[in-house]
């Protein structure tokens, strides 16, 4: 996931999926720069990343 910095991605959660630039992963949360802000996402919440336009 680390090679993802500074790339566009999404990240899929239970609830919903984000979009956004991938700035930061560490053992308990992801940050993403997205159109409407910051966003932190917990690990426990996060079922999969991927460069945004893979399937």
């Amino acid at each position: 996931m680390i090679e993802l910095i500074g790339t566009m991605v999404e990240v899929g959660t239970v609830e919903m999926v984000y979009e956004g630039r991938l700035v930061e992963v560490n053992e308990y949360e992801i940050h993403l720069e997205s159109d409407s802000g910051w966003v932190v996402i917990p690990m426990d919440r996060v079922a999969y990343v991927r460069q945004k336009g893979e399937d």
